[in-house]
Parts: structure tokens; sequence; C-alpha cells
């Protein structure tokens, strides 16, 4: 009788997520940056790859798609739950390129400002 194959790396993935109740959005969106990560390294293993790749992924999001800071925050999230929970290894010294954080107008004007407009009008 032949053993059973070992899962599958997104099987695992998973399987960990669902094991620590993480929310079936939360699931789908690290499988997906996962997935990209692997695509954007031409199918190499996780297991085979470390910080160096880690570092240069981020810093392509960061820097040719231009993603926002939250974006690429969610990425890494992704990639270090891979790496810390599902394969056991430890991510040392990742120096990637940071994505711009987004500036947002304020969406309220305080009394003082209020008064100001208004007495510009």
């Amino acid at each position: 009788m032949e053993p059973p194959r070992p899962k599958k790396l997104l099987d695992q993935v998973r399987d960990a997520l669902r094991l620590k109740h993480y929310s079936y959005r939360t699931e789908q969106t690290y499988i997906y940056w996962i997935r990209r990560y692997i695509l954007f390294h031409n199918k190499r293993h996780p297991q085979e790859m470390g910080t160096a790749e880690v570092t240069q992924f981020l810093t392509h999001l960061a820097v040719q798609e231009q993603v926002a800071a939250s974006t690429q925050n969610q990425a890494l999230s992704a990639i270090v739950f891979l790496y810390r929970v599902v394969l056991e290894k430890e991510l040392l010294g990742i120096n990637a390129v940071r994505a711009k954080p987004s500036r947002y107008l304020p969406t309220v004007l305080t009394p003082h400002e209020v008064q100001a407009v208004l007495q510009q009008l």
C-alpha cells in the first residue's frame, strides 16, 4: 500500500487558518497573496525561498505596482503567516521598499474651521 500524499501547500495554509479561526475572507485574501508570491518567483516552493525573495516581492509591489501601504502590509502578513505557521521558518530582516501611506483629507471640520470658512463667503 502506498503512503498517502502530503497535502498541497495552499491546503495546508487553509487548514492552519481554519484551525486558528481566521475569517473566510481573510483565508481567501491570504491564499491570494501567497499564490501571487509563488507565481512572482516562477512557481518556486516557498520552502526553498526566504527573506531575500520576500523583500524582492514586497519591493515589486511598492515600486512597479504602486500598491497602497495597507495592501503591501496585507501581502506581508499573509507571507509571514505562511512562513511562521505553516513552514515553521522565521523571516528575519525584511527590508523592502515601503509603499507610501495614503494621505486622507479630514472629513470633519472643527467649529473654528467652519467659522473661518463661513467668514470667507
